[in-house]
């Protein structure tokens, strides 16, 4: 199914400049990795301490399109630059899980905790979904329809009209059990393409 992921080639197009020089000053893909995790927990953290300032929602779509921008460099490093490891898979995986949870779960502070609970869960199986291709031959999934970009996404827009005072209250029951949803459709659907070898 569609999903932002096919926008990847033409964003890493304009980033490849940036990797390239990152490269040429021993900047390593694991370092990225890294970097665009503790960005995620600090953002996470910062957002659920000063939750009553509302203009701290507004860290969110910024810090969003950060990893997103991170998580490409890193490929392109490993890729490109000959900086594929072992421990640079090991660490990609789970610094985006750990990142996911850290963003997700800062919302529980103005969102109900178990909808937002449900889709950090979601999210999580979403992702495994995806790297279990690679176990079924198949290689690492991305379909969609809400991978990890179109999460970051919906976070940054609910971040962004939060921060605004444009966030419709009668959405907050439903937001993030539907974006739960979308996640377990996705992981069906990684599922199925595993097994369709597709």
């Amino acid at each position: 199914m569609p999903t932002l992921y096919a926008l990847k080639p033409a964003f890493q197009a304009r980033l490849r400049p940036l990797a390239d020089w990152l490269a040429r000053t021993g900047v390593t893909a694991n370092q990225i990795t890294l970097l665009a995790a503790a960005l995620s927990i600090a953002t996470g953290a910062a957002v659920a301490a000063f939750a009553d300032h509302r203009g701290v929602f507004l860290l969110m779509p910024a810090v969003l399109f950060a990893r997103m921008a991170l998580n490409a460099i890193d490929g392109m490093l490993a890729r490109e630059h000959g900086q594929a490891s072992r421990l640079g898979m090991y660490l990609n995986e789970l610094c985006d899980v750990v990142s996911d949870l850290a963003l997700i779960l800062a919302f529980a502070i103005a969102f109900p905790v178990w909808g937002v609970v449900a889709f950090a869960i979601a999210a999580i199986i979403a992702e495994y979904a995806g790297v279990l291709g690679v176990a079924a031959g198949t290689g690492r999934n991305y379909a969609g329809p809400f991978g990890k970009s179109d999460r970051a996404l919906a976070l940054g827009i609910i971040g962004f009209l939060i921060a605004c005072g444009l966030w419709v209250q009668v959405l907050t029951p439903f937001v993030f059990p539907a974006m739960a949803t979308l996640s377990l459709a996705t992981a069906i659907n990684r599922i199925r393409s595993g097994l369709s070898g597709g």
